[in-house]
């Protein structure tokens, strides 16, 4: 198996879905778009949930202790959102993809503008934050296949449907970011040799479930979290275990 493959197939799949999407979205009305809209964000959120439950791992609790697992993806969120927002992540993201709708789309004006960076940045939130992503890109890269990433591919594909019926092209832009983010994890796994240990990894998707909230709280428009901020705490999540596991 080539590694690679996978973020090959997922790209497609966003493509596919995103023009599909969009083909679809111009015959729907507004509300239509909107009940969609709805409808993704509160699937967001089951993810999120299902991802945040990590944080009851049994293994993480052997290696910190059953009261540190909070902590650690408390600390992660903190740390991490510190560091994200000093660095205006956030910020960085929305003008890489309004220079992306420029470069692509051309000028269509404002309102059009926030429709593509609000799809680009949602899109490519939900496609590059949860654990699939990252397990999926690492065992790839190792050679042990890619089943996760085309699962992920699939579910991706559908989601860039409901997404672009209601923010547009902004959806297929999202997958230069899945190339980026999932190519360099992939080369990250070739340079590993192995993956994350157990407590580690169930650390760190607890933190990225928790990031999925955000981007569910965006769909539902409910608040606008500046998740990408927030992205740095994926990285500190396994070293914050590691320092708890230390001091245990």
């Amino acid at each position: 198996m080539i590694p690679g493959i996978g973020t090959l197939v997922n790209v497609a799949t966003v493509l596919a879905g995103a023009t599909i999407g969009v083909v679809l979205g111009n015959r729907l009305p507004v509300r239509t778009r909107d009940v969609v809209t709805d409808a993704l964000g509160l699937v967001t959120l089951l993810i999120a949930g299902t991802s945040a439950v990590a944080v009851l791992d049994p293994d993480l609790a052997d290696l910190v202790g059953s009261s540190a697992p909070m902590l650690i993806v408390l600390g992660s969120l903190l740390i991490g959102g510190i560091a994200g927002s000093l660095l205006r992540l956030e910020a960085r993201v929305e003008s890489f993809g309004g220079w992306l709708q420029g470069r692509l789309a051309g000028d269509t004006g404002s309102v059009e503008r926030h429709r593509f960076i609000e799809g680009f940045v949602t899109a490519s939130l939900l496609f590059c934050t949860g654990p699939l992503t990252i397990l999926g890109s690492l065992n790839d890269g190792l050679g042990n296949g890619a089943d996760q990433l085309y699962l992920k591919a699939v579910l991706d594909g559908f989601a860039a449907i409901a997404f672009a019926a209601s923010f547009g092209w902004g959806v297929a832009a999202s997958a230069v970011t899945v190339v980026v983010i999932q190519g360099s994890l992939t080369v990250g796994g070739l340079l590993l040799g192995d993956v994350l240990p157990a407590a580690h990894l169930a650390a760190l998707t607890a933190t990225g479930g928790l990031l999925l909230v955000g981007v569910a709280l965006r769909l539902l428009r409910i608040r606008e979290i500046p998740v990408a901020d927030l992205l740095p705490a994926l990285v500190v999540a396994p070293v914050l275990v590691q320092v708890a596991a230390a001091i245990h």
